[in-house]
């Protein structure tokens, strides 16, 4: 569908002087070396306690959080900056996979993919003529190319590219890049 691989500003990964500037402002942001889930909640502006929210900001948390600590070291806030501002599609979409992928099996089950539509719709405060049922229940009509009532990582990446209705509704957006760009780039 002609997608942009990047959605950074360049390509490549994160430069060393950039990551020297990361860790500083890190450190001062998260003195004690690890951001925790209420500083996260925090830096993405996720200051009332709605269940959707709430759900849905700890799935995105837990995301980066690579070795289930409970608290996002500087190694993996690296790699969720990376992910965020430089990241191509493909690991945009294998991130949004991991965030609907609940129980970390490696395959999406309707109830999966259903939980983070209905979240997604009541962050969004959508209009669409679809509900959340419908919308899975297409998803799962386009995407589950054999029908075995799950979406595999492979399913997933290949449905996503190939219709723009279901890359919108596939990939999530935290807002992190442009809340980046106001908060952390002037710390830099």
């Amino acid at each position: 569908m002609g997608q942009s691989e990047s959605n950074g500003d360049g390509d490549g990964e994160v430069e060393l002087a950039q990551i020297q500037g990361l860790y500083t402002a890190f450190i001062k942001e998260c003195p004690s070396g690890a951001l925790h889930m209420h500083e996260f909640r925090n830096i993405f502006g996720i200051s009332s306690s709605s269940e959707e929210e709430c759900l849905y900001i700890e799935r995105v948390f837990k995301s980066f959080d690579q070795n289930k600590d409970n608290v996002i070291d500087f190694m993996e806030f690296v790699a969720a900056v990376n992910l965020v501002l430089r990241g191509k599609l493909e690991d945009g979409l294998k991130w949004s996979f991991k965030v609907y992928d609940r129980d970390d099996n490696g395959k999406l089950d309707r109830s999966e993919v259903k939980h983070i539509i209905k979240i997604i719709y009541k962050l969004r405060k959508s209009n669409s003529d679809m509900t959340p049922d419908q919308v899975c229940d297409r998803i799962f009509e386009l995407v589950d190319s054999n029908k075995d009532g799950q979406i595999s990582l492979a399913e997933f990446m290949e449905g996503a590219q190939k219709d723009q209705w279901i890359m919108d509704q596939l990939k999530l957006d935290i807002n992190a890049r442009r809340w980046f760009k106001e908060n952390w780039k002037q710390k830099l």
